[in-house]
């Protein structure tokens, strides 16, 4: 048998590696048969263009979920959504129990911690607790909260925080009330006033068309992103999304593979969610423990529900060479 690959996908996978690829380079890889020499070569190709670019290491963001609500923006994917009436009370977690799961995270060697509220969450609380931890804990604080302003920006700043998630949703607009110019100009909101901008292609779901994932691949890659990867939409029992299926974790994995060669020499490392090892193989090398509050859980705190913690991941990112301990490529500015 050969093992020779197509020269156009050769030729493509060859280029990557100095030059980064464009739309009609990703798209013939994208549409690469899943079982193929092919995809082999892009996985392989990823993995060694972010061992290379990262060192080998290994990033875990501590997801921290700080409050849940019957939210009324309503998601379709979210299983926070009201109208999922998976939660029918509103639940903030006490400032005691963030500063346990901060220390813990700081502890077992999480690179940041990632503040996510639901879409009405006051805003002023988000920066209480931000300042609140800034006291007790050195490690770095990422904001995951609702579209904000210019001022709000640097309010978030002042309140010890170095960067914030963000994302461009696939089905913005269709499947959430919200406007996809709306949250680009939020991403511009962080870099001009010095946020580093966190990014994921999510919920990615068998539905979404080449098309608009690679939108968002090559947006991520335009407005510089610290991290972009993908995550798969998560079906919570009775959720709208369920008559599509779930894409498998080898169809993540191959996504991710694509966007780490779309992103190139841009970011300071590259993510996928939920945690697995398939990724970790091609391209990936950033997962998010969780706990608290969780849109892909129907758990009040992930943590008891189907997150991992800090320390299963570090595992399994050491089963797949890669290694937690060494410093992070995100914050090295921050932590020095």
């Amino acid at each position: 048998m050969s093992w020779k690959i197509e020269s156009r996908v050769e030729y493509i996978l060859e280029k990557a590696e100095d030059d980064g690829i464009n739309r009609s380079e990703a798209e013939i890889l994208f549409n690469l048969d899943l079982r193929s020499k092919e995809t082999c070569a892009l996985m392989e190709t990823a993995d060694r263009l972010s061992r290379q670019t990262f060192g080998e290491k290994g990033e875990n963001h501590l997801h921290i979920g700080i409050n849940l609500e019957p939210c009324p923006l309503n998601c379709e994917f979210c299983s926070l959504a009201k109208k999922a009436g998976i939660f029918r009370d509103s639940v903030e977690f006490d400032k005691e129990q963030i500063v346990r799961w901060a220390n813990m995270g700081e502890e077992r060697g999480a690179d940041a911690l990632n503040l996510m509220t639901t879409g009405t969450y006051p805003f002023q609380s988000l920066l209480e607790i931000g300042k609140y931890l800034g006291k007790t804990v050195k490690v770095p604080l990422v904001a995951n909260t609702r579209d904000i302003t210019h001022h709000e920006g640097e309010m978030l700043l002042d309140a010890g925080f170095v960067g914030a998630y963000h994302a461009v949703r696939l089905g913005e607009g269709r499947d959430t009330p919200l406007k996809r110019e709306k949250r680009v100009q939020t991403i511009r909101v962080f870099k001009d006033v010095g946020l580093k901008w966190m990014n994921c292609i999510e919920p990615v779901g068998p539905e979404h068309s080449m098309e608009e994932i690679l939108d968002l691949m090559f947006l991520a890659k335009d407005y510089g992103a610290t991290y972009s990867g993908v995550m798969r939409r998560v079906n919570f029992p009775g959720s709208p999304m369920e008559k599509y299926g779930m894409i498998t974790e080898y169809e993540m994995a191959k996504l991710v593979a694509v966007s780490r060669l779309v992103m190139g020499r841009v970011p300071s490392a590259h993510c996928t969610h939920e945690p697995h090892t398939a990724s970790l193989n091609a391209g990936a090398n950033l997962f998010f423990p969780e706990v608290g509050s969780s849109p892909r859980d129907c758990s009040a705190d992930t943590a008891k529900g189907r997150a991992l913690d800090v320390n299963e991941c570090r595992r399994l990112m050491k089963e797949m060479g890669w290694n937690p301990d060494l410093p992070s490529n995100c914050f090295d500015a921050v932590k020095a």
